[in-house]
């Protein structure tokens, strides 16, 4: 069953925290844009007939966003 990532657990950080943040940092906002695109993807690989390869490239990609913005975010 696919479920949705929690990036705002893994950054402890509040969703009114995350969003103002979002609204003085264009980079952070556009690097969520990026997250949720390719969790999206994640999510319909994972309920679609979707290779595990493919599913586990998408992962992949979405690790790879995430740890970018846990970077700019503690930067």
């Amino acid at each position: 069953m696919p479920v949705k990532h929690d990036l705002l657990a893994d950054l402890n950080m509040t969703k009114e925290a995350f969003d103002a943040k979002k609204t003085t940092d264009k980079r952070l906002s556009e690097l969520h844009e990026k997250y949720n695109a390719i969790d999206t993807e994640v999510l319909k690989a994972e309920s679609s007939s979707a290779t595990d390869d493919q599913i586990t490239q998408l992962r992949k990609k979405r690790l790879m966003i995430k740890d970018e913005i846990v970077a700019h975010v503690k930067s």
